[in-house]
């Protein structure tokens, strides 16, 4: 049976790889892969260009043993430079060389400060790329990094609204400054599982990490960590042995 990120039974601790060569990305893998990790979170912009060829990606998800891979694509490190439409056809390359999830931003083909463009041309040409993902055999997940405390209403209007677009996993990451805004983020965790009928991802970033911790446990299709962290490496982002070890330790 292919991996897949949405077909599952169970959440995925999915390990991020913000590597520059495939040596690097390959090393982590192969540490990662005897600490338990479910899948891997490839993400493109930052290997360097010289890497991105058919072989060599290959090469670093064969070392995945058939575990999923999502993929990133986003504009910057080493893409800050290309356009949208660049960005969007080596995503396809992607689908193409065996990447099982490929992100999609909420603004891709016009920026908006939410991750969530309202330009009808520039969600139509995103919908035409989700469309020629799916007909590679590949998921897409859609991302909103609206990286600010939102409101619960507005963080499913976003969630929704990636669904329509076509979207097999949502995902949003708004901000948690305080413990109050944490305990809300928790709760509209739970509002988006009982309401939004598709897997998501919700993460917040700030000083509070109890969110990244628990999000699996209330109904995240998955929880982005790290083997270790590094320059490079998202902050935010606990580490594998810190989540293999919390969800042995959360017995509901």
């Amino acid at each position: 049976m292919k991996s897949s990120f949405v077909n599952i039974n169970k959440p995925l601790l999915t390990v991020m790889l913000q590597c520059e060569t495939p040596e690097a990305a390959i090393g982590r893998i192969k540490n990662a892969n005897c600490l338990g990790a479910d899948a891997y979170g490839l993400q493109a912009e930052h290997l360097r260009p010289e890497f991105r060829d058919e072989k060599t990606i290959k090469e670093i998800l064969v070392h995945m043993k058939g575990r999923p891979c999502y993929v990133t694509n986003y504009r910057y490190a080493y893409n800050e430079n290309k356009t949208d439409e660049e960005l969007a056809k080596e995503l396809i390359d992607l689908a193409k060389y065996g990447a099982t999830l490929c992100d999609v931003r909420g603004d891709m083909f016009c920026c908006h400060p939410e991750e969530l463009t309202d330009n009808e041309q520039a969600i139509k040409k995103q919908m035409e790329l989700i469309d020629e993902i799916h007909s590679l055999g590949g998921e897409v997940l859609m991302s909103s990094h609206v990286n600010k405390f939102t409101s619960a209403q507005r963080v499913l209007e976003i969630a929704k609204e990636q669904k329509r677009r076509g979207a097999d996993v949502i995902k949003i990451v708004t901000h948690a400054d305080n413990m109050e805004q944490q305990i809300e983020n928790l709760r509209i965790t739970d509002l988006l599982k009982r309401e939004l009928g598709a897997p998501f991802l919700f993460l917040s970033g700030g000083e509070c990490g109890l969110h990244r911790r628990l999000g699996i446990k209330l109904g995240c299709q998955m929880a982005l960590c790290v083997y270790e962290h590094d320059a490079i490496s998202t902050v935010n982002q606990p580490l594998l042995s810190v989540m293999k070890a919390a969800i042995a330790a959360m017995d509901f």
